[in-house]
């Protein structure tokens, strides 16, 4: 199943119908601006890029896109553009050809997203378990019913740090971020381990 699949399923929540999140800035809703780009920080603060890049990138040690560079609005919008007609969906930026934003819409235009977001997966459920809350992020991935976890929890769960870089990062304020987070990363997370375990590359890479 094609990311732009799982994104339109999981439009009306997943318990069914439900008010969707307003967009951001006139692009896409809030939450998924917030389950993207949680994935994509984690992926390029865990190394993610240099990784990619064969461990060239700064001996292979990647650091967060600085807070309002627009790096990660640069990321989803080469993630999601042009894939499908979903409403509120960027296109790609245009004048993203420099900086961490433009390098990575490079990577991801030659079919690196599933592999970045993999890793930002890999990463999301690494956090989460050093944090003491394995057992949240093993029912997420898991076949059965997906742990609840509440906003201050999940804030301590991801990284306190991490949700303020990713606040400043897509624009949207902290306590909106994690009530789209609380509400939709369990159930994103669900839908990318359908077989109850942590996808592949070759796995992601069908993604997008």
């Amino acid at each position: 199943m094609g990311l732009m699949d799982i994104l339109n399923g999981m439009q009306n929540g997943p318990r069914g119908a439900s008010q969707p999140s307003p967009a951001s800035g006139g692009g896409m809703p809030t939450w998924m601006m917030a389950v993207l780009g949680l994935l994509a920080y984690k992926a390029v603060k865990g190394g993610g890029l240099g990784n990619l890049l064969g461990g060239n990138a700064q001996g292979g040690a990647t650091q967060p896109p600085p807070s309002g560079s627009g790096g990660i609005g640069d990321i989803l919008g080469s993630i999601l553009g042009g894939r499908g007609n979903m409403a509120g969906s960027p296109a790609p930026t245009s004048g993203a050809g420099s900086g961490l934003g433009g390098l990575l819409g490079g990577l991801l235009a030659g079919g690196a997203a599933g592999s970045l977001l993999n890793g930002g997966l890999r990463n999301l459920i690494g956090d989460m378990q050093q944090n003491g809350h394995g057992d949240a992020a093993q029912s997420w991935v898991g076949t059965g019913s997906n742990d609840a976890l509440a906003p201050n929890d999940l804030a301590r769960a991801i990284g306190s740090e991490d949700i303020d870089q990713l606040s400043s990062q897509v624009g949207v304020p902290r306590d909106q971020l994690l009530s789209d987070l609380s509400h939709h990363l369990p159930e994103f997370v669900n839908q990318l381990t359908p077989d109850g375990r942590m996808p592949s590359d070759s796995d992601a890479s069908q993604w997008v």
